[in-house]
This record gives C-alpha cells, structure tokens and sequence, in this order.
C-alpha cells in the first residue's frame, strides 16, 4: 500500500510538471492571446492528471517487474530492448484505459462508439511522452545501480584486505609452532632437562604469540621484550652460539611494528645461518631514523632444500596492507639486513578513526551551511521578485502571466530546498547515505 500510494504522488507531481510545461508553450505560441479561461485550464488539468497517473502506474509497475526479474543485470542491451518494447506496449494499453476513462466513464459516451472512433492520432503525443518519462526512469535506476556498485566494490575490497590480513597473521601460528617444534625436537636428543625448561618457556612465548596476532601494530617496546624472552629460549640449545645485541627501549614511545616480525626475522636468521660455537650467529637489533633493523652475519647452512620465504614474505605483506612504506630486504656477502617501517599517527596511512570523522564532519557541515547560505538566499529574492511581479501583472494586463514564473521559480525553489534538505521523491530522505549504510551493514552483500 506504501509503494502505491509513493507512485500515486509521485505520478501526481510528474503530471502536475507535464501540464505546466504545456501550458508555458501554448503561452509562449500565443494560444491565450485572447484571454485566459480558468475552468478550460482546471478540465484539461484533470484530464491530463488521468493519463498521467494511469500511464505512470503501468510504466513504474513495469519497470519494477523488470528490476525484480532482472535485478543488475537488466542494462544488457538484449534486456534494455526488451524493457523499452514492454513499455512501449504498456504504455499504448494505459492510453488506451485513459481514453476509456475519460471518454466512456466520465463523458457517457457508449464503449462500441468510443471503439469505432479510435484512431492512433489520439495516441502519438501520449505514447512520446510516456516513453521518455520511462527512460527517466531507467536512468534513474542506473544512477541507484551505480552506486549501489561503488558501495559493494568497496565493501569488497575492505572485505578482502582485512581477510588477507587475517589469513597472514594466521600463518604465524603454524609457522612459529613448527619451527619451535624443530627445535624441541633437536634439543630433546641433545639436553632433556633443557628440553623440558623449553617447553615450559615455550608455552608462555606461544600465549604472547596467540595475544598479539590479533593485533594489526604493536609498540616497538612490546616486540623488543618479547624478542628478549624469545631469544631465551634459542639460548637453552644453543647457549653461547647466539649473540644478541637489542636496545632496551625505543627511542620513540609511540613507534609501532607489525607483530611477531621480530620473532619471525630471529627465526630466519636461525633456520638459515650455521650456528655453532666456532662459527657464532651475530643478530643486532638497533634503529636508523625512522626504521627498526635488525641484520645478522651470513653462514649459510648447506640444504638441499630452498626457503619457501613464508616468513619474510608474510611481514612484507601485512606491511603493504598497513601502509605505504616498504619492508627494505639488502643481502651481501657477508650479512643479511631487514629494515622494518615504525609507523606512528604522523607516517602511517592508517589515520585514526575519530580524527578522520572529525575531518569529514568539518567538511561536510561546512558544505551544508554554504548550501544553506544559497538556498535562503534563492528563497529571499523569491519572496520579493514574485510579489514586486504579481502587482506588475496586476496593473498592465488581465492575462495571469505571473503564475508561470511563480510556479518554474517555485519548482525551481522546492527543488533546490529538497537537495539542500536530503529529501527526494523518488528515492526519499537521505536515500544515500541510508542506502550505504543498509549495505555496509549487510553481511550478505
């Protein structure tokens, strides 16, 4: 009933707007140069208000056929002809109804003398018109198409980053358990009391590992404790093959990091590297300006197998995700170095969330009150042109020429106060923004 009675006022006013127009022409052709008779013009207003709605409703229901049976994929061109041709005969059998309405019912003239007199005459200008208020129409639901579009390949291409993000940081459980498996597994055949010192530590290293992989940064501080506490660890199999040098703290508080990508470079350097009393790993953790590197020395074991690279390629990627700035890989002869981004609120692409809603509010009401500013002031020399026109019309001639710019500058007001106010007929109330938000809202979509 909702939908009816939208179609029904909507019908109302597009039949309204159709019969002003005409009337603008016959004025504009010198048909009332003879006078004005008001209750010819209310006749012809009814008569056209029946076209009008009949013709609306037939079209409208139509097209509504055609976006359920079609939905998104009515704009092929097979389709699209399919659409107008229905139109096209809808909208010959709404004239047809009309002139039974108006000719029959209303002017009591027999249905077999009505039917002998048609001719396509009666049709031609109806059928014009009726055909391009259906191509608004489509145009219309093209405009909702395409943003209806834009909001999915969004959502869409949010969906999948955070997904991606999601499947990387699930790689590190895996990843981190079979290598710490390998190395419980070597240390359990060379100390079983270390073996057992390690699977204790072990299990308080994995629920650091578990807590933070949620995380998309975290503070350069954290990760360099954990690295501590991590290399703890490689020392119960290793003792002094390893030689760890990292500072205490950062520099900068704020600084933050990817997580476990500390863990993950120890690792490398480990399952990669000879680690031997006589030939010792030498893994340095410092910062240089604005990046945290850690390098270590190359002694590179003889496998037969080559690295899958998971590891580094895993933090480069969760750092395209986060930002713009490059995870900087340099290998020589002699030592291998990785240069971590420290992303803080002035470098990283990830703004905050609240300063960027600040931001856009400012925007956007800044924008609203200028659109403001324009309609009150459009609404002003309304109020005082239109009556200063009234009282000219009123002094020189009997013609109501004054309803013509009363009635365009009026429309062109309501228009103007409607797009200023959010409220449009044909889609309602801030159907954007509602539109976006049912949208980004649907988890099916």
């Amino acid at each position: 009933m909702t939908r009816f009675y939208n179609h029904f006022i909507k019908a109302i006013v597009i039949g309204t707007v159709i019969y002003f127009i005409f009337l603008a022409i016959y004025f504009f052709t010198g048909r009332f140069d003879e006078g004005f008779d008001y209750q010819i013009a209310w006749t012809e207003y009814y008569k056209n208000m029946i076209f009008a709605l009949i013709l609306y409703m037939v079209n409208a229901y139509w097209i509504e056929h055609l976006v359920t049976v079609y939905k998104h994929d009515l704009f092929t061109l097979k389709r699209f002809a399919i659409g107008i041709t229905g139109n096209i005969l809808v909208s010959i059998l709404g004239i047809f109804l009309s002139r039974i309405v108006l000719v029959v019912v209303l002017e009591k003239k027999p249905l077999m003398e009505f039917l002998a007199n048609e001719n396509l005459g009666y049709y031609q200008l109806s059928l014009i018109i009726a055909i391009c208020i259906s191509l608004m129409f489509y145009a219309v639901w093209y405009y909702k198409y395409r943003q209806e579009n834009k909001v999915k390949e969004q959502k869409i291409i949010a969906g999948t980053a955070s997904a991606k993000f999601d499947a990387l940081k699930n790689q590190l459980d895996p990843h981190f358990l079979f290598n710490s498996l390998n190395v419980l597994t070597s240390l359990i055949e060379e100390d079983p009391d270390q073996a057992q010192k390690f699977t204790t530590s072990l299990s308080k290293v994995y629920r650091y590992v578990l807590e933070q992989k949620n995380k998309d940064l975290v503070s350069v501080d954290e990760e360099f404790q954990f690295a501590k506490t991590y290399v703890k660890l490689l020392k119960m199999r290793f003792e002094d093959s390893i030689h760890f040098d990292i500072p205490d703290n950062s520099s900068n508080p704020e600084a933050k990091i990817v997580p476990l990508s500390l863990q993950l470079l120890l690792e490398n350097a480990v399952k990669h590297n000879v680690v031997t009393s006589a030939r010792p790993l030498h893994i340095k953790v410092y910062e240089e300006g604005d990046m945290l590197v850690v390098d270590n020395n190359i002694q590179e074991k003889q496998v037969v197998k080559k690295s899958s690279g998971v590891g580094l390629r895993n933090i480069q990627q969760r750092y395209d995700i986060l930002t713009n700035r490059q995870v900087e890989i340099t290998k020589s002869p002699n030592e291998f170095r990785v240069k971590l981004p420290m992303l803080t609120k002035q470098v990283t692409i990830m703004e905050t969330q609240q300063t960027y809603i600040d931001d856009k509010r400012y925007e956007k009401a800044k924008e609203h009150v200028e659109r403001l500013k324009g309609f009150y002031g459009n609404l002003m020399a309304y109020c005082i042109v239109i009556p200063c026109l009234a009282i000219l019309n009123y002094n020189t001639t009997s013609f109501p020429w004054i309803i013509f710019p009363t009635i365009g500058w009026g429309f062109g007001v309501i228009v103007h106060g409607m797009e200023v106010f959010g409220y449009n007929p044909l889609w309602g109330k801030s159907w954007e923004e509602r539109k976006i938000r049912k949208y980004m809202d649907d988890e099916n979509f």
